[in-house]
């Protein structure tokens, strides 16, 4: 594989790895709110989206075609946006209250960032160049 698939592939495994970590605390409600869990608030579970685009991204990478190379540009940017939309709504303040921040969350979004940047860079892009057999 080329390196750009296994650099995909290390920050797709990022990603999954931090859904399971603490991503904010809430000091003055005892909460520790992760991608999995975040009861105590009205989040939902934002993990299990980064886990199914993820999973899709991590499986479409390993086919040598060019509708998995398009679909795997289209995973990333929704991710992107969903991991860009949790590290500012989730550890917002609110009621006078700001939670503190973890790494989890700062590598949510980095990896996102780096499947998003990774994806562009990871195949081919037109038909004529796949092996179509």
């Amino acid at each position: 594989m080329r390196t750009v698939k296994w650099l995909s592939f290390l920050s797709g495994i990022v990603l999954i790895v931090c859904c399971f970590f603490p991503w904010v605390v809430i000091e003055s409600k005892n909460l520790v709110i992760s991608g999995m869990e975040s009861t105590g608030t009205s989040f939902g579970k934002p993990g299990y989206l980064h886990l199914f685009f993820a999973g899709l991204y991590l499986l479409f990478l390993m086919f040598n075609r060019v509708w998995s190379y398009r679909a795997n540009i289209f995973l990333a940017a929704l991710n992107a946006g969903w991991a860009l939309r949790n590290f500012v709504l989730i550890p917002a303040c609110e009621g006078g209250e700001c939670p503190k921040k973890q790494l989890a969350i700062y590598f949510i979004l980095i990896s996102s960032l780096a499947l998003l940047v990774l994806a562009f860079f990871g195949g081919k892009l037109s038909s004529k160049d796949a092996d179509i057999q």
